[in-house]
Parts: C-alpha cells; structure tokens; sequence
C-alpha cells in the first residue's frame, strides 16, 4: 500500500532526517585510511543509542537477505554496490566507500547513503560518485506535485546514461515511513509521464547507484553484499525527500 502522510507527520520525520543526515556527516569525517569497517558499525551503533534512536538494519532480513543483517550500517567498498556487510577490514588508501545507514526516530524512518574516497581518490572514482549526485539532484527535482513517479525515474536514468553508465533496475528507491521499504519502488531510470501520480504526502527514499563497468550484480558469499559482476567499483547517493504542496523536501540534508 502507497502511503500519503499529513504535512504535521512529514514535520515529525524530520528529526530521523536531522539525526541521519548529521551521523553520515559525523562518520565521514572520522573515517580515513586504515578505519575498520567494525569500527564504523560500531560509532554508528554508539551514535544511534546517544540518540535513542533505533537501527532499521540489525533484524532486517527480507527475502533477498540470507540471515538477519546483524549490522546498523551498510559499508560496502570498491566494487560491493549494495548492502555492503560490515566485516573486519581495514580501509586502505584510494578505497572508494558508500555508507548507507537508516533508523527510526519516534517510530519514523529515515534513509540515506553518501560515498566517498578514502585518501588519494582516483579521477573515475569521482566521476562515478558526482554522478549518482547529480542523478540523485535531478530525480528530487522531477518530484513536482501533479507528475509522476516515471518523472522521477526517467530524470535519473537520463543523468546516468549520459554519463555513460548502464543503469540496474532490479534495486532502486522505495517508499518510507513507519517502515524503512514500502511501496512504491522507484526505479532508476524510466519513462517521464508514466506511473504513480506525484501527490502531497508521498514520502520516498530516492537513492541512484552505479557501476563503472557494468549493470550485473552478485551477492558475495557473506549473503548481503551485492558486487559488480566484473569487478569494477561503485557508488551509491541517497536521500529521504517528501513532496509536499510547494515541491520536494529533502527530510536527510546535513544541518
């Protein structure tokens, strides 16, 4: 079921937005060459109970997961795209990293992913990750009242092909709420004037990733992580944004 909530329920997310926007920001000013992705799981475990916030990842076990995910945090590196499974590793210098990390806050949800390179960054690298942002900027700007989802979707696949990057749709954005994934899925690319009508209320986590290679995916042996099928790197940017009357709120910007 697509939910619409009132503007006085966007205000109450707001400080799950405030509060994921600020942790990623924390996370990526500490992390640096040599961090263990154990220690990231672990600061973020320390922010989230500062907060008395609550984890969305630690008992999430959809159908695609082979186990609960036991983490708080998604740390996938180099060429892990997706639900990158904290593991004992230390960064090393020119890693690229995306973290992904979504909690409730007074039984609101907020999502968000930022990727970055960790020390001396390589050109590809960079354009790959200003990519999924400028992607991620188009498909919340598409999101007007009276348009339609397909908007959203065919303004990000546009930024990507552009790029000249393959787009995967078999992962994409997804509604948010009281819960971390609810409908609609919001696919990364896509026909403009298709789909779910834009209205007042839709609250939504949009979130272009990509591959420098390829579009084909595979989940690593720990049975989470999802990496490129020819080993090249990836990068992933996300953002929870609620369309209201005057447009799109980006409820996770940093404060």
């Amino acid at each position: 079921m697509i939910e619409h909530f009132t503007p006085r329920e966007i205000e109450a997310m707001r400080p799950a937005g405030r509060f994921v926007a600020d942790a990623l920001a924390a996370l990526r000013e500490e992390v640096g060459v040599g961090t263990n992705l154990l220690e990231i799981d672990a600061r973020a475990t320390e922010l989230i109970a500062a907060a008395g916030a609550t984890s969305c990842y630690v008992d999430y076990h959809p159908s695609f997961g082979a186990m609960p995910f036991g983490k708080v945090i998604c740390t996938s590196v180099n060429d892990a795209a997706l639900h990158g499974l904290p593991f004992d590793y230390d960064l090393s210098d020119g890693d690229l990293l995306s973290l992904d990390f979504a909690v409730a806050v007074d039984g609101w949800v907020a999502d968000s992913a930022v990727s970055f390179v960790v020390g001396q960054a390589r050109d590809e690298d960079l354009r790959l990750i200003e990519t999924t942002e400028r992607a991620l900027a188009a498909g919340i700007a598409a999101m007007r009242p009276g348009g339609k989802l397909g908007d959203v979707s065919a303004a990000i696949g546009e930024v990507c092909r552009g790029a000249g990057y393959a787009v995967n749709l078999q992962f994409g954005g997804h509604g948010v709420g009281r819960t971390m994934h609810g409908d609609p899925h919001v696919p990364n690319d896509g026909r403009a004037g298709r789909g779910l009508k834009l209205q007042p209320g839709l609250v939504i986590a949009i979130e272009p990733w990509l591959l420098a290679g390829t579009d084909r995916i595979f989940t690593d042996a720990d049975g989470w992580t999802l990496r490129s099928a020819d080993g090249s790197r990836a990068a992933h940017s996300e953002h929870t944004v609620a369309l209201t009357a005057d447009g799109p709120l980006v409820l996770t910007q940093a404060s």
